[in-house]
């Protein structure tokens, strides 16, 4: 029988406001539950008006007010986040098992079963697949016989690097574009055996470094369907589209390469020196598999590497004693002309703080990757309920004066005493995250960015351009997947 008689309908004006009263009544429900505290979220908008276009900011103030575990409502989406170390290894560490999953993004062009079976990064929970494709990388990639074996590779990388920087020498360079372009030749040659780009510093519309960016950028823009998934379907924004377009051609740029080692495998010929690639194919990986592995190692293995060191060497450029310190400590280990190789790095300690402080005030990626809340749970006597989404802001552990000495100052010496590290175990440091969710690829982003800014370091004097005053270096920050500089850093190398 029906709640009213079919002569009296339900207006249209009442059937639209059906979500609104739904709304409002589950967030009464929420509050019931002793949700960790937070700004009062508006009716059906939350606290998106309240986040802006900087959100590591605004969430480390709200954490100030309200504690370092605080809630907000981003649309329907409840985000559950921790700004201390305590909270993040109560996330990250004592219930790490639970907390494990992943919501996967709405711009994400496969099927959910199909990320599952073959994302290293998506996967939703820690099934099989995702420990087999882990244990897989870390075998043939991140081990350390691995990176031992990978050594040779990256230092010709970098001084093919260095010898276009000498080439140029005296002009002004977007040091980004140089960084970017050698990151992904040496991820090129680890993959595939061949360089993915020519060198330049100026940056192009085209070609792989603009469509990774693109790729990267895609998904950190703010989606509506993530605040309301109700409206996944309809993709309003075009974002699932766009992505699907610039994934594609990413694939188009080793589907050759592919096919050709398929054939020559299937023609029995072989070679001594086997790429990941080939390792992957004789592994039975098939085509998918390939595409959505190499995407995301290639995605995330350039962008964040390349932030870190152009945070890095602004940070040096503005602190001319660490950058003498720098330069001097690689003098007394090496000569002049002397190649800087990755067997020198762990006898450069004030290298490795430098790293580290850069690590602490600019993490790559501020707020680590989501994790999800698969069933309701507590967390500090506070309910988090099913499909919560977690945040660890990182970029506010590594700011917190509770934890740090004058926290806004580069000084790399606050290193040199100390015994934390960035693997996962000291929890006021964990620009790579920690647990089960950590990292893979922290081994080889160590060697890389170690590599890198020593050989920068020592073959060249670095200036801005026009004389201008590195005190005056706009260190503003440009929020995304990565945590990158506002302005790109334009310098000239002498």
């Amino acid at each position: 029988m029906p709640l009213l008689p079919m002569e009296y309908p339900l207006p249209l004006s009442f059937l639209i406001l059906i979500p609104f009263f739904l709304f409002i009544f589950k967030q009464f429900i929420q509050k019931s539950r002793n949700l960790p505290p937070g700004p009062r979220p508006w009716p059906v908008l939350g606290n998106i008006l309240l986040i802006g276009k900087k959100p590591h900011i605004s969430l480390a103030q709200f954490a100030k007010i309200h504690g370092s575990l605080i809630s907000v409502r981003l649309g329907s989406q409840l985000v559950v986040v921790a700004s201390s170390p305590d909270t993040a290894a109560e996330i990250l560490k004592t219930q790490d098992r639970l907390l494990s999953a992943r919501s996967v993004p709405k711009v994400a062009t496969y099927d959910l079963s199909v990320i599952d079976q073959h994302s290293i990064v998506w996967s939703s929970d820690l099934s099989n697949h995702w420990k087999i494709l882990r244990a897989f990388c870390r075998t043939h990639l991140f081990s350390p016989k691995a990176i031992e074996s990978q050594a040779a590779l990256r230092e010709k990388k970098v001084s093919e690097m260095i010898d276009f920087l000498r080439s140029n020498k005296g002009e002004t360079v977007k040091i980004s574009e140089i960084l970017f372009g050698t990151i992904l030749n040496m991820l090129g040659n680890l993959f595939f055996s061949k360089d993915l780009c020519q060198l330049d510093y100026e940056g192009n519309t085209s070609g792989i470094k603009h469509v990774i960016r693109k790729f990267v950028e895609l998904g950190a823009m703010p989606n509506i369907s993530e605040f309301y998934p109700i409206f996944d379907a309809l993709d309003i924004q075009g974002l699932r589209k766009q992505t699907e377009i610039y994934q594609n051609q990413l694939i188009d740029i080793w589907n050759e390469i592919v096919k050709e080692k398929r054939q020559a495998i299937s023609l029995g010929s072989s070679t001594k020196n086997l790429d990941f690639l080939d390792v992957m194919i004789h592994s039975g990986f098939s085509d998918l598999q390939i595409n959505i592995l190499l995407m995301e190692l290639i995605a995330a293995g350039s962008d964040t590497t390349t932030s870190t060191i152009e945070w890095a060497m602004a940070e040096l450029l503005r602190n001319k004693d660490s950058m003498h310190k720098l330069q001097a400590e690689l003098r007394s280990k090496m000569g002049e002309n002397d190649i800087i190789t990755e067997s020198n790095i762990s006898e450069l300690p004030y290298l490795a703080a430098c790293v580290k402080e850069t690590l602490r005030i600019h993490p790559p990626t501020p707020f680590l990757i989501p994790r999800r809340a698969p069933e309701t749970c507590k967390i500090m006597d506070y309910t988090i309920p099913k499909n919560s989404r977690l945040f660890v802001n990182v970029w506010a552990i590594g700011r917190d004066s509770n934890t740090w000495e004058d926290p806004l100052s580069f000084r790399p010496e606050r290193f040199l005493d100390s015994n934390l590290d960035f693997r996962g175990q000291d929890f006021e440091f964990i620009p790579f995250g920690a647990g089960r969710r950590i990292c893979p690829g922290l081994p080889f982003a160590r060697q890389e960015v170690h590599l890198i800014l020593a050989s920068l370091i020592h073959y060249f004097e670095w200036s801005l351009p026009n004389d201008e005053d590195p005190m005056q270096l706009d260190m503003e920050e440009k929020f995304g997947v990565t945590l990158q500089k506002e302005k790109s850093l334009l310098v000239v190398p002498v």
